[in-house]
């Protein structure tokens, strides 16, 4: 095999392409590339090698704005889209994927949900906080018996007790569950009421009764910390009920909606970076006395790698507009609840198709645990599991094409 070869950081002009935004838009992604490529993308060898947390990082993202973009500017937010929030994560996704899933769970399952669900004084007391990044956020459904059935097969319970709601239960695979200051956390309120039993609660790491059981060492997204949580007669006071008691599924499904709109543009991301990589590569490593790039073979592979990122971006565009219409009342169902699960499905599939490729064209050095595509690979299966797997994806779209 041929020695490690390290590509130029810089992400070619092939980028600058026509992209379908509109010239604000187009400036909100260089600027926030410019940023994730100077703050982040230093930060992510070492993330990957030792699953290691930049403490210093969030407050970094917070004091340059890029948390809280859907907040409103009285809360300290900058009152834009969940469209913008898209185009900063493809940012953040080129240069540091594992930040940029922390940056998800914390801006859009535990921040954006707040703001869509909770009360005045609950936002108050938030919100802020997460915006600044002085608080990490964090979301608790998946358990360790319930995953692609989070809302039948939930076991965690909340009983109220006077001021307080008592919680009993785990939490497992948890985003920033290791460094989560704030998590938005469902439990069961009424058992015999089954997914329309379900509570939302804001919980406090310093709650009496809850605990980081382990943290969890992953294949790829290393430094995006994943946790295993417990609740053993965790107090949370009946103030920090979100909602309505056993009203949480709607909670649940305008955020799982939105979820699966926000997991594409860090495919994008991804995608545009192995590109990037991959054509550097192809025009510097040489065989048989020549770039490889000369070879007709690698620039099918190319060719095809760049016609794959055109229809993610088209697609994830696509979604993130129709994500930024979403009522209150509208998520779980219909339109929005198939496309969001036909966009995430179709632009994660066809990321591993981009990264074989990239894979490819890079040949042994790819196969390098320390080279940049090697990490790029190791992260896409996450994307065809989260928020619901590649299967469930079809079930939901195919449910909503039979109900027409």
């Amino acid at each position: 095999m041929s020695s490690a070869h390290t590509p130029s950081a810089h992400t070619p002009s092939v980028f600058q392409a026509f992209t379908g935004l509109s010239d604000d838009e187009t400036e909100i992604l260089n600027q926030a590339d410019r940023f994730a490529q100077a703050e982040t993308y230093p930060l992510a060898r070492r993330m990957d090698d030792e699953e290691w947390w930049p403490e210093d990082i969030f407050p970094k993202i917070g004091e340059t704005g890029y948390f809280g973009i859907t907040a409103p500017e009285s809360l300290g937010g900058a009152g834009l889209d969940v469209f913008t929030s898209g185009l900063i994560l493809q940012a953040l996704g080129r240069w540091n994927y594992a930040l940029a899933l922390s940056w998800v769970a914390h801006e859009n399952l535990c921040l954006h949900n707040i703001l869509r669900n909770a009360n005045e004084a609950q936002k108050a007391k938030y919100v802020p906080g997460l915006i600044k990044g002085t608080q990490i956020g964090a979301l608790g459904l998946t358990e360790p018996g319930a995953g692609s059935d989070a809302l039948g097969s939930m076991s965690t319970t909340a009983r109220r007790e006077g001021d307080h709601y008592i919680l009993n239960g785990r939490k497992i695979y948890i985003t920033n569950g290791p460094v989560a200051d704030v998590l938005l956390v469902y439990a069961k309120t009424d058992k015999s009421k089954g997914a329309h039993g379900i509570s939302a609660f804001i919980v406090e790491k310093d709650f009496p009764g809850f605990k980081v059981a382990q943290k969890l060492i992953k294949m790829g997204f290393r430094g995006s910390q994943t946790a295993e949580l417990v609740f053993d007669d965790c107090r949370v006071p009946a103030e920090n009920l979100v909602g309505e008691e056993n009203k949480g599924v709607k909670v649940v499904m305008s955020g799982l909606d939105l979820e699966r709109a926000m997991i594409s543009p860090i495919c994008l991301g991804m995608a545009e970076r192995a590109l990037a990589l991959s054509v550097d590569y192809a025009k510097q490593r040489k065989q048989f006395g020549r770039p490889i790039a000369e070879f007709q073979m690698v620039q099918s592979m190319l060719a095809d790698m760049y016609t794959w990122v055109e229809s993610m971006r088209l697609y994830t565009y696509q979604t993130l507009r129709a994500a930024n219409v979403i009522g209150e009342n509208d998520g779980g169902r219909g339109e929005i609840h198939k496309i969001t699960a036909a966009g995430v499905m179709y632009v994660a599939e066809t990321l591993n198709k981009v990264l074989n490729h990239a894979m490819q064209v890079h040949g042994g050095t790819g196969y390098m645990w320390e080279s940049e595509i090697n990490r790029l690979y190791r992260g896409i299966k996450l994307l065809e599991i989260g928020a619901g797997t590649t299967e469930v994806r079809k079930m939901i779209i195919a449910k909503e094409l039979l109900s027409e």
